[in-house]
C-alpha cells in the first residue's frame, strides 16, 4: 500500500500493461465466440455449498464442457472476517461428489494459480497502481465512523446511500499530510464518464449508469485486500475467463466492471447472468433452510444425477424439459441461447421421483448394479448390526435380487433398510398372540402352510405359491383368504400392512 501511495504522488503516466491472460485468445470475442472457452466458478468460502451454488456450478460446467472448454474453480475468501472453517473443502468436495469436478482449482492446481484470492494480492496491487497512476482511482480518508453517518443519514432521507466522492478531489499536498498522519487510507475507483452498454448472452442489450447513482466503490480496502469488483475483474484477466455466467444479481454491476477493464486497457469478456433458482412459492433460497446445502442430499442418499436433474428441470437452456437426463445428456442438449430471463422455481418434493428413475437407471446396468449391492451392503452392516442372526442375508446374490425386485418401489437404496423393509434382513419378533388376534386358526394355518413349504417335489413359483395359498384357505372352513395372508404377512415381516412387502426370503 505504501509504494501505490508514494507513486501516486509521482507524476501520472500511462497504466503499465499486467501481462496477457493464461489460454485467452482475442477470437473468443470476435468472429468465432465459442474459441479457447474459459469459465469460472467463483464462491465464497462463507458457507458451504447449497443448491443455488451448484446450479451455477453446473451451468458453467456443461457450457464448459459442450465447446471443449476448461472449467476453474476460484475462491472469493478476501473478506477474512466471514469465512467458515471447513467451507473451502466442502465446495471442492461436493463438486466432486456431484460428479462435475473442476479442471483447475485450489486442491487441483493449474497454470493461472493461485485459486484463492487472498494468495493473488500482489495482482490487485498491480492492477491498483495503474489505476492510481493514470488517475481512475485515488485513496481515501474517510473512517467507518463517518461512512456509517452518511448510510444513516441517506436512510434517514429516503435514499439510497452512497458516498459523497468526498476524497476524490484531495491535492497532492493534502494526500501527502494525510499519510503521514492518519491511517492508511482505502482505494476507490473514480465513476467519471457514461457506462458502457453491453449484450449480455441472455438479458440482452444493457446500460447501468453506475456514476450518476452510486458513490465511487472501494477497490482495494485498507488492509490491502481487493472487493469483488477489482478482484473478479484482475482474476476473469489473468485467468482467461473467456464467459462469466453468474447470478442474474450482478446484472447490475457489470457496467462497474466494464469501466475498470477500460481503465486497465483490458477486452472483457462475454457475460451471461443466470436467472435466480427460488423456492417453488417464489422466495429466495436462504442458507438458513438446512436442506438446502449439498451435505444434507448426499447423507440422505440422494442420487448426484438427480440433483443435477432437478436444478434443471425447473428452468431453462434445454430445448424441452423431461425427467431423467444424466449428466452427459445435459452436456449435448444445452443450449446457453434458450437460457430465459424467468427465475427458477424448485419443487423439491419432486426430488424423491427423480431419485427414483435415476435408480432405476443405475439398477439397469449390470456394472452399477454390481456397486449398489455392496452400499447396500454396507447399509445393512450399519443399521442392524447384531440383529443380523442370518449373515445369509448379506450374500450378494441375495442381496442383488431384493434391488431387481424392489425397484421402481423405492426412491432410495437407503429406502430398503427402513423399519418397512427390515424384515428383508431381521427375524421380526411376532407373539402368537397377535397372530390370535388375526385368526383363531392361527395354528392351523401354520401346519398347513409348513406342509405346502414342506412338499416334496414341487416349484413354487410365484404363480403356483399364490394357488397352494388359496386352496390352503379354501380348506380352512369359515376363515377368510384375507385373513390366511394376514396372518402370513405379520408372522413373516411384522407388519399388517402390505406397504414395502412383496419380497419373500428362502
Amino acid at each position: 500500500m505504501a509504494v501505490l501511495l508514494k507513486r501516486l504522488l509521482q507524476s501520472a503516466r500511462p497504466p503499465a500493461a499486467l501481462g496477457r491472460p493464461v489460454g485467452r485468445r482475442e477470437a473468443s470475442m470476435g468472429t468465432d465466440p465459442w474459441a479457447a472457452v474459459r469459465v469460472r466458478f467463483a464462491p465464497s468460502p462463507t458457507g458451504f455449498l447449497h443448491l443455488g451454488g451448484l446450479r451455477t456450478a453446473l451451468y458453467n460446467y456443461i457450457f464448459a464442457k459442450k465447446h471443449q472448454g476448461s472449467f476453474i474453480l476460484r475462491l472469493e475468501d478476501t473478506d477474512q472476517t466471514r469465512l467458515v472453517p471447513g467451507a473451502a473443502e466442502n465446495i471442492e468436495d461436493m463438486l466432486e461428489w456431484a460428479g462435475i469436478p473442476p479442471d483447475e482449482s485450489p486442491r487441483r492446481g493449474g497454470p493461472a494459480g493461485p485459486y484463492q484470492q487472498s494468495q493473488r494480492l500482489e495482482l490487485y496491487a498491480r492492477a491498483t497502481e495503474a489505476l492510481l497512476e493514470s488517475g481512475a482511482a485515488y485513496p481515501c480518508f474517510c473512517s467507518p465512523q463517518r461512512l456509517e453517518l452518511l448510510k444513516k443519514e441517506a436512510l434517514r432521507n429516503h435514499q439510497t446511500p452512497r458516498y459523497d466522492n468526498r476524497c476524490r478531489n484531495l491535492s497532492q499536498g493534502q494526500v501527502a499530510q494525510k499519510l503521514a498522519t492518519g491511517p492508511k487510507p482505502a482505494i476507490r475507483f473514480r465513476l467519471d464518464g457514461e457506462a458502457p452498454a453491453f449484450q449480455d448472452m441472455v438479458y440482452g442489450w444493457n446500460r447501468h449508469e453506475v456514476a450518476s447513482v452510486e458513490g465511487d466503490p472501494v477497490i482495494l480496502k485498507s488492509d490491502g485486500f481487493p472487493t469483488y469488483h477489482l478482484a473478479c475483474v484482475v482474476d476473469d484477466h489473468h485467468m482467461g475467463i473467456s464467459h462469466v455466467l453468474r447470478g442474474s444479481e450482478w446484472l447490475v454491476s457489470t457496467s462497474k466492471h466494464l469501466l475498470l477493464y477500460q481503465a486497465l486497457g483490458w477486452q472483457p469478456p462475454r457475460f451471461a447472468h443466470l436467472p435466480l433458482l427460488l423456492n417453488r412459492d417464489g422466495s429466495k433460497l436462504s442458507k438458513r433452510q438446512g436442506d438446502i446445502f449439498l451435505e444434507h442430499f448426499a447423507a440422505a442418499d440422494f442420487l448426484p444425477d438427480a440433483l443435477l436433474d432437478i436444478i434443471t428441470n425447473c428452468g431453462s437452456g434445454f430445448a424441452e424439459n423431461q425427467m431423467g437426463r444424466t449428466l452427459p445428456e445435459l452436456i449435448t442438449q444445452f443450449d446457453l441461447t434458450r437460457v430465459t430471463c424467468h427465475s427458477a422455481l424448485l419443487d423439491l418434493e419432486k426430488l424423491p421421483e427423480f431419485n427414483r428413475l435415476h435408480l432405476c437407471r443405475l439398477v439397469s446396468s449390470e456394472t452399477q448394479r454390481r456397486q449398489l449391492v455392496g452400499k447396500l451392503q454396507a447399509l445393512v452392516e450399519e443399521t442392524f448390526g447384531s440383529q443380523l442372526r442370518d449373515r445369509d442375508v448379506l450374500d450378494p446374490a441375495y442381496v442383488e435380487r431384493i434391488i431387481l425386485l424392489r425397484q421402481g418401489h423405492i426412491c432410495r437404496l437407503r429406502d430398503l433398510v427402513s423399519p418397512a423393509h427390515s424384515y428383508l434382513w431381521t427375524r421380526p419378533a411376532v407373539g402368537r398372540a397377535q397372530l390370535g388376534a388375526i385368526s383363531e386358526k392361527v395354528d392351523l394355518i401354520a401346519e398347513r402352510v409348513l406342509g405346502l413349504l414342506e412338499g416334496p417335489g414341487m416349484s413354487l413359483t410365484q404363480d403356483v405359491l399364490s394357488g397352494e395359498l388359496k386352496k390352503v384357505s379354501e380348506g380352512l372352513e369359515g376363515t377368510k383368504h384375507s385373513n390366511v395372508m394376514q396372518v402370513l404377512r405379520v408372522a413373516l415381516s411384522g407388519q399388517r400392512s402390505c406397504s414395502g412387502l412383496g419380497v419373500q426370503r428362502q
